[in-house]
């Protein structure tokens, strides 16, 4: 059985204290209420940097240059209506000051607390190489 793939790009943006930044999905989105890193699905004709660089300014108010993202792992998931690829960058230089543009809570949650935030399936595995990092 085949299912649509669906590339999202996610971002770990770390702050000079080590910190990574989780969003909380908005109510009335699926899955809803979870924590997850920030970023977005690509967009026919883009490169997943070009996807954060957009959205992170979109939901974070936030530029970010492409040379300061760094791919670091990725995840492949099943759901149960398609399958999800997600390459997640670590990003620790940007300009502008993070504040939440559409209406999603924000924290910053140092490495060995991720766990601690309810995640989507896909997201989990990446805290391992995240507290691996940092």
């Amino acid at each position: 059985m085949s299912s649509r793939l669906v590339l999202v790009a996610a971002c770990a943006l770390v702050d000079a204290d080590g910190r990574v930044l989780l969003a909380e999905r908005p109510a009335g989105k699926p899955m809803a209420g979870l924590w997850e890193f920030p970023g977005g699905k690509v967009e026919t004709g883009e490169r997943p940097e070009q996807t954060l660089i957009r959205e992170l300014n979109e939901e974070l108010g936030i530029t970010v240059s492409e040379p300061c993202l760094a791919p670091l792992t990725f995840a492949s998931h099943a759901y149960p209506d398609f399958h999800l690829l997600m390459p997640l960058y670590v990003c620790r230089r940007w300009e502008g000051m993070v504040s939440p543009k559409e209406g999603q809570r924000l924290t910053w949650v140092r490495p060995n607390r991720l766990r601690d935030y309810q995640m989507p399936p896909a997201d989990e595995p990446l805290v391992a190489h995240l507290m691996a990092l940092l």
